[in-house]
């Protein structure tokens, strides 16, 4: 440990304190297995299906090609400023340090309230998924034993979250990757279980079915499917070589893009009427409408439903993994900058926040819920929760990166010292920015049209924007903060 001296800030309590240090023991192959198997979860193997049913496949495809568009200019953002300053729970920070203290307590208290109840989401979704194989079995032992698997695989060290995540996310892209092999496959007769060609792709109004209204409506689901990616930069403060690493898992995105979601996509519009009745739905609970399911069984393999259903549940294990260590991360460094109770800052030998996996877990103990009011009722709750929180994270980001660069201009810094420039700047926060207004606002337009209101529909999409704006004003008035000047932007590494 090392005593420090925080700088005097007109908007954070000046303290002396014993600095408590994280572990930077994620390597590079940790870094990359996250940056690609990160978002790859329910919303591709179950969500993917709705999409392709509601915009036709040309649709899906243009919405993801849109929302690839708008996450991997997000990603660039993080990345110049991660990779120049790695600190764990870096986007809160980045916020306080480039544009006002109030945005970093706001983002910073949002971005944990969304990946603990993300957390609480997937344990209600392991619970449903384990109905598949154990339909008598109360869904709350499944999710007790997970969190415990969860729990520990964070508590011991940040290698077992880096490990865990790490054949979490081969399994996922595996199974991605066959999928794809075996479609394309099937798709020029070289295997059997498709005779049409592109014709379900192109024939009808197939490839943009309602045209640009349907494709906006499903962005909003294509969004939400992406959200994790910005999980990279978060991890950056505990990364043994960030300089290079971040760069380098960046870099990766936009091929994940391409390959995983938009190929996937395509070879389900062309094997899979949109028609098919089997799209109309995502839910978790029943497997075999997974258009993955869909194309395995078409293929010939009859073990397809039980293969895909345990894929999927690894995938929701690894999102309540990642969950559970972003949520703690970004909880320890509120509580580092004044903005959280001290005792969160307590950091074990190993490196690892206690208090604040602690903390994290607790509010994961929500899908416990499910044995009072159903598991199906919890999952709709909590997923209801967690929506809109990721659009504002991800809205900070493209913010903060403009006030980054141009403190960074305005002070006369080198642009050569800077381990990684994001490309297309100003266009790409810009037009990332903009993309992430329209999906946030449009979450649930649908409620708004009709003869009659949806109140309750507006209430469960919204909720997290007047939560944020109360944490932002709230942090303003009483703290008195303002705007840091561009000249007073800090780019210390501490």
């Amino acid at each position: 440990m090392e005593n420090t001296i925080r700088k005097p800030d007109a908007n954070t309590p000046s303290l002396f304190t014993e600095k408590e240090h994280l572990e930077r023991k994620l390597k590079t192959r940790h870094l990359t297995m996250i940056a690609i198997g990160g978002t790859i979860g329910t919303g591709l193997f179950l969500a993917s299906g709705t999409t392709i049913h509601d915009a036709g496949p040309g649709g899906a495809i243009a919405a993801y090609l849109i929302a690839g568009i708008m996450v991997y200019f997000l990603m660039t953002s993080l990345a110049e400023m991660a990779a120049f300053i790695p600190i764990s729970g870096s986007f809160s920070t980045y916020s306080s340090r480039f544009v006002d203290p109030a945005l970093g307590f706001a983002v910073g208290w949002n971005y944990w309230y969304n990946n603990a109840i993300i957390l609480a989401l997937e344990l209600s979704a392991s619970s449903l998924i384990m109905k598949y194989w154990f339909p008598h079995v109360p869904g709350i032992i499944w999710s007790a034993s997970f969190l415990v698997i969860i729990f520990a695989l964070n508590i011991l060290s940040v290698k077992g979250y880096g490990e865990g995540e790490f054949w979490f996310s081969i399994i996922k892209v595996a199974t991605i990757i066959i999928f794809i092999v075996v479609g394309l496959l099937m798709i020029f007769g070289i295997m059997k279980g498709h005779t049409g060609g592109f014709e379900l792709l192109t024939k009808g109004e197939a490839p943009f079915k309602g045209g640009l209204l349907s494709i906006f409506s499903v962005f909003m689901v294509v969004g939400f499917a992406f959200q994790g990616t910005e999980m990279v930069g978060v991890a950056a403060g505990e990364s043994e070589n960030p300089e290079k690493d971040m760069p380098r898992s960046i870099r990766q995105i936009f091929w994940r893009i391409l390959l995983f979601y938009v190929l996937a996509i395509f070879v389900i519009g062309c094997l899979i009427s949109y028609k098919d009745p089997n799209l109309l739905s995502s839910d978790v609970t029943n497997i075999a409408v997974s258009p993955f399911t869909l194309v395995f069984k078409h293929a010939g393999f009859a073990f397809a439903a039980a293969a895909m259903n345990a894929v999927i549940l690894t995938a929701v294990l690894s999102a309540g993994n990642s969950s559970l260590y972003v949520g703690s991360r970004v909880l320890w460094t509120l509580a580092e900058e004044g903005k959280a109770p001290k005792f969160l800052r307590k950091v074990s030998k190993s490196g690892v926040p206690t208090y604040a996996i602690l903390g994290t877990t607790l509010i994961g103990m929500l899908c416990f819920l499910t044995s009072f009011f159903g598991d199906g009722t919890v999952y709709n709750w909590l997923l209801n929760a967690a929506g809109l929180a990721g659009y504002l994270s991800w809205l900070s980001i493209s913010i903060t990166h403009l006030r980054f660069r141009k403190a960074y201009q305005q002070q006369g810094r080198n642009m050569n010292d800077l381990p990684y420039v994001a490309k297309w700047f100003p266009l790409g926060p810009i037009l990332a920015t903009t993309l992430c207004l329209i999906a946030m606002l449009g979450t649930n337009y649908q409620a708004f049209i009709g003869s009659k209101i949806d109140w309750y529909g507006i209430a469960v999409s919204y909720i997290g924007l007047p939560l944020f704006i109360l944490g932002y004003l709230s942090y303003k008035i009483v703290k008195r903060s303002k705007m840091v000047p561009l000249e007073e932007c800090d780019f210390s590494r501490e």
